[in-house]
């Protein structure tokens, strides 16, 4: 998949834009406008719930002012965009709209003799069994087809109900489930990928699996007056870095 020019190429994930955080917006655009990478691709969860592609027709929406911001983006360098737990209803629509390209997942990159598997992450929590429950469900066209007629205003509503939902969790301390060790060996083992790189969990690390084989989880973002959790991982034909968006 990857272009035979292409030298560096960015990856992140689990951004959770939000208009209510407009300090990590503002980095993420920032970051856009400025990274010297050939290539982006965001691994998931770039927003924090995703109501319906017919969101962007919505006068001064927040979904429109992104996709603005992204297609902008998209004519200086390839994008690529692979959906989330949060953000699964975006469609083609949007991605006609933000110049990005779909990424299945899991999605497996060809980068020089490396090869690289790509997922949000999700799919391998198998402990998170309440949720892997509500995956399976929320996948399915009827699912989808049935929350998607309903009216945007009602869409809008569930959004901020399972935004509340989220952020009680994170009061509460709870955990994030992490990869399973043999499901995560299976996908690798089936794409015969030496990397794995994934978001999800928000527990960014390099994780050596043995026989050269690494499992590197992404960092969440969150820019705050008391916290800034914020990095890009960056790939080169040399390895990778982990980098704050303003070096990119």
């Amino acid at each position: 998949m990857a272009a035979p020019g292409w030298r560096t190429v960015d990856f992140i994930s689990d951004l959770h834009l939000q208009p209510s955080e407009p300090q990590t917006v503002q980095a993420w655009r920032d970051y856009l406008a400025r990274t010297t990478a050939d290539a982006v691709f965001i691994l998931g969860d770039l927003f924090e719930v995703w109501v319906g592609d017919d969101a962007l027709d919505e006068p001064g929406s927040f979904e429109a002012e992104c996709a603005a911001v992204l297609r902008a983006a998209a004519q200086q360098r390839p994008l690529f965009f692979m959906v989330g737990n949060r953000d699964f209803l975006a469609g083609e629509e949007f991605l006609r709209r933000s110049g990005m390209t779909g990424l299945a997942d899991p999605t497996l990159l060809q980068w020089g003799a490396t090869r690289i598997l790509l997922s949000h992450g999700d799919a391998l929590c198998l402990d998170d069994v309440e949720y892997q429950q509500f995956r399976a469900l929320s996948r399915s066209d009827t699912w989808r087809r049935q929350v998607l007629s309903q009216p945007l205003a009602a869409r809008r509503a569930l959004g901020k109900s399972a935004r509340s939902e989220s952020e009680m969790r994170k009061q509460s301390g709870a955990p994030y489930a992490d990869a399973d060790a043999a499901m995560t060996a299976t996908w690798m083992q089936a794409a015969d990928a030496r990397w794995l790189i994934h978001g999800h969990t928000h527990r960014p690390a390099d994780h050596a699996l043995g026989q050269e084989r690494w499992r590197i989880v992404l960092s969440d973002w969150h820019i705050d007056a008391d916290a800034r959790r914020v990095q890009v991982l960056r790939v080169t034909r040399e390895g990778w870095q982990r980098i704050a968006p303003e070096q990119a």
